[in-house]
């Protein structure tokens, strides 16, 4: 009697999960990198192009309804992103000017360039206010793809 109820058992579990977890519900997904209701402009500036790049558009650092800081780039935003990483920065100057034996004290990385026009790079925290420039640095050819001063 006992061999007959384990396989009964296992045929029943296996049954159950399978039918348990099938649903036609999408799971909600909830992107914590995108801001949440309305935006306030801290500051803005408009890129300027080096390097012969394509490089146009606008940074803002904006903050959302939930206190979360962020960097935007607005839909008109474009630049080469043909070459290979193009890293985004916070700068005190529009000069990149690393100086990791510091800690790059004159610059605070945000993160990559993923596509052309607007985009959103969440923010650990408010950015303090000597860091008056977003710049857009190209790792592979290690030159400057354009700047925006912030005010």
């Amino acid at each position: 009697m006992k061999k007959g109820i384990i396989p009964f058992l296992m045929v029943f579990m296996s049954f159950t999960l399978i039918f348990s977890s099938c649903g036609d519900e999408d799971p909600i997904t909830i992107d914590s990198s995108q801001p949440n209701g309305a935006l306030t402009i801290q500051r803005t500036g408009t890129f300027t192009a080096e390097s012969n790049t394509p490089t146009t558009g606008t940074a803002e650092l904006v903050t959302d309804s939930e206190n979360t800081n962020f960097l935007r780039f607005g839909s008109d935003f474009t630049t080469e992103l043909a070459t290979g990483t193009v890293a985004v920065y916070f700068s005190t100057s529009a000069t990149f000017t690393p100086d990791p034996g510091n800690g790059n004290p004159d610059l605070l990385l945000i993160g990559a360039v993923q596509s052309n026009g607007e985009q959103f790079f969440k923010l650990g925290q408010a950015i303090p206010s000597n860091f008056t420039h977003v710049i857009l640095w190209c790792n592979t050819a290690s030159i400057p793809f354009g700047n925006a001063p912030l005010q």
